[in-house]
């Protein structure tokens, strides 16, 4: 394994036909010997934080579906490492996890924005050496992150502007049918 893939952003290719992946970007917050583990930024989840924790009194949280496995989870991204101890840094202040108690808390009271924080049911999983495949099957395309895709104001539009910013060739996927035999 000689990729360092944790903190980088996987970009669906324009055609692939998962649909669990189908145009999502994925934050990838762990790869090592053991496999990859990374969030789906780009799909909305049917239900909001406040439909899943009951004791919360604010109705604006999104939840994202982070991807296929262990959907009965729930996991967090956040930019404000200064209200919730103990997440892990991913990358430029983009921190995973941390004292959840602290998170609820700080939402509770409007102390953290929407826009700092993000949860997703389940997660993206790779087994050793799965995600190198798909990356030479040239099933993804790779970046660096940044605060500003991942906690996206517009989430539906991530996948887009991740390859626009990128240029060239990439800024053309963009137009691309998401069945090219329909075209």
């Amino acid at each position: 394994m000689d990729l360092k893939l944790t903190g980088q952003l996987l970009i669906s290719d324009p055609f692939l036909k998962d649909p669990n992946f189908a145009r999502t970007v994925v934050l990838i917050c762990e790869h090592d010997e053991a496999g990859s583990i990374g969030f789906v930024l780009n799909k909305l989840y049917d239900r909001k934080l406040h439909d899943l924790i009951t004791d919360i009194n604010r109705t604006d949280i999104p939840v994202f579906f982070g991807g296929p496995v262990h959907e009965n989870t729930l996991h967090f991204l956040h930019t404000r490492n200064d209200l919730i101890n103990d997440g892990i840094e991913i990358t430029n202040g983009i921190f995973w996890g941390g004292n959840f108690e602290q998170a609820l808390t700080h939402i509770h009271n409007n102390t953290i924005s929407k826009n700092d924080i993000r949860f997703y049911i389940g997660y993206s999983g790779w087994s050793d050496g799965q995600l190198e495949g798909e990356l030479k099957e040239k099933s993804w395309i790779i970046r660096l992150s940044s605060k500003q895709l991942v906690f996206h104001k517009y989430p539906s539009q991530i996948w887009r502007d991740s390859l626009k910013d990128l240029g060239g060739e990439y800024a053309q996927m963009v137009h691309y049918p998401i069945d090219p035999q329909l075209n």
